[in-house]
């Protein structure tokens, strides 16, 4: 039985896992909509969530714990001054995740995530420029 038994593996180990998941998220705060099988965007929503929740409290700690998921000051700086003040009347729920039919070569279900209101980003921060994700 699989009570109180959180998250899902993938057939990874965990450092894979978590490698997996840090870089879905950001992609998700680069390109604020992407496809992907429908396990990983449902698990891949709440860890984005709460990212974007730290950026709703707004404090250095939040900032820390931010970027210890992004590994990267540019998307960090992009959560806290760009989308989260989009989401300040809003308790939760800041992704959708939209099936998307089936992967062509092993028939997995497929999904869409993407922000709930994607025109509270201006259209210029999606130019993220490749040397900023180096950092």
């Amino acid at each position: 039985m699989r009570h109180k038994v959180r998250g899902r593996k993938f057939g990874r180990e965990a450092g894979h896992r978590e490698a997996l998941m840090e870089n879905l998220v950001k992609s998700l705060i680069v390109h604020e909509r992407i496809n992907t099988t429908l396990a990983k965007a449902k698990e891949v929503r709440s860890l984005c969530e709460r990212v974007i929740t730290y950026g709703k409290k707004g404090s250095v700690h939040h900032r820390r714990l931010a970027f210890k998921v992004l590994g990267n000051r540019t998307l960090v700086k992009k959560v806290f001054d760009e989308m989260a003040p989009g989401y300040m009347n809003r308790k939760g729920g800041y992704l959708r995740v939209l099936k998307n039919g089936f992967r062509r070569g092993d028939c997995a279900p497929m999904a869409v995530i993407e922000f709930v209101e994607r025109d509270i980003v201006s259209a210029d921060s999606n130019n993220i420029k490749a040397e900023d994700l180096a950092k």
